[in-house]
C-alpha cells in the first residue's frame, strides 16, 4: 500500500513540475516582448494556455516563478559539489546554464524590485556554501568566515549581474576562474582544506 501511495505522489510531483516548466517557458516568451516589471500573470497564463488559478497553485507571483526556475539551474550546477566536484566546476556549469538562457537572465537580472533574482541568487549561494562548509567541518561558521562568505557572495552576484547584462565577453570558464581568484585568502584556504576548490 505504501508503495502505491509513493508512486502516486511521485506522479503528482512530475505533473506539477511539468506545469511549472510550462509556466517558465511562457514567462520566457513574454520576456522576449517586454521587461519583467510589465509582464502580468494574465499574459503568462494566456501564453501558457492555462488559468490564473493554475498559476497561483504553483507560484506566489512572477518573481517566485523566476526564482524557482533559477533554483533549478543552480541546483543542477551545484548538485555534485562535495562529491568530487569543486566550486569552480559548479560555477562553470552555472555560467553555461545562464549563457544558454541569456535572454531570460538578462531580463531577470535587470529587475531590482523586491524578491528580485539578485537577492535570491545571493541567499541561495550563501546558503549553499554555508551548508557545504558546516557539513564538512561539523560546526557552525565563525563570525569571521561568515563575514568573508557574505562579502564574497555579494561580490559574486554583482559580477555575475555585470556579466549577464554586459556583452558577456568572458567565457563561463573565465568567469568561474575570476570568481575563484577573487575569493578572500582565508576563505580560499578553508575551501582548499575542505576540498571545495
Amino acid at each position: 500500500m505504501e508503495m502505491e501511495a509513493w508512486k502516486e505522489e511521485t506522479k503528482q510531483e512530475k505533473k506539477q513540475d511539468a506545469m511549472k516548466y510550462r509556466l517558465a517557458d511562457a514567462m520566457k516568451v513574454c520576456m522576449r516582448k517586454m521587461p519583467v516589471e510589465k509582464i502580468t500573470v494574465k499574459e503568462i497564463v494566456a501564453e501558457c494556455q492555462t488559468t490564473r488559478q493554475t498559476f497561483y497553485r504553483h507560484f506566489q507571483d512572477k518573481y517566485d516563478l523566476i526564482n524557482w526556475y533559477f533554483d533549478r539551474i543552480l541546483l543542477e550546477s551545484f548538485q555534485h559539489m562535495g562529491e568530487g566536484k569543486t566550486a569552480y566546476e559548479g560555477l562553470v556549469n552555472k555560467f553555461h546554464y545562464i549563457e544558454e538562457e541569456k535572454l531570460f537572465f538578462k531580463a531577470a537580472f535587470r529587475n531590482d524590485t523586491q524578491n528580485c533574482l539578485k537577492d535570491h541568487d545571493f541567499q541561495l549561494i550563501l546558503g549553499f556554501y554555508e551548508n557545504q562548509i558546516c557539513q564538512k567541518t561539523q560546526k557552525p561558521l565563525s563570525k569571521e568566515i561568515r563575514f568573508l562568505l557574505e562579502m564574497y557572495c555579494q561580490g559574486s552576484v554583482y559580477m555575475t549581474t555585470q556579466w549577464v547584462l554586459g556583452p558577456m565577453k568572458e567565457t563561463p570558464e573565465e568567469m568561474a576562474q575570476n570568481l575563484v581568484t577573487a575569493m578572500p585568502a582565508k576563505l580560499e584556504e578553508l575551501f582548499r582544506k575542505l576540498e571545495l576548490l
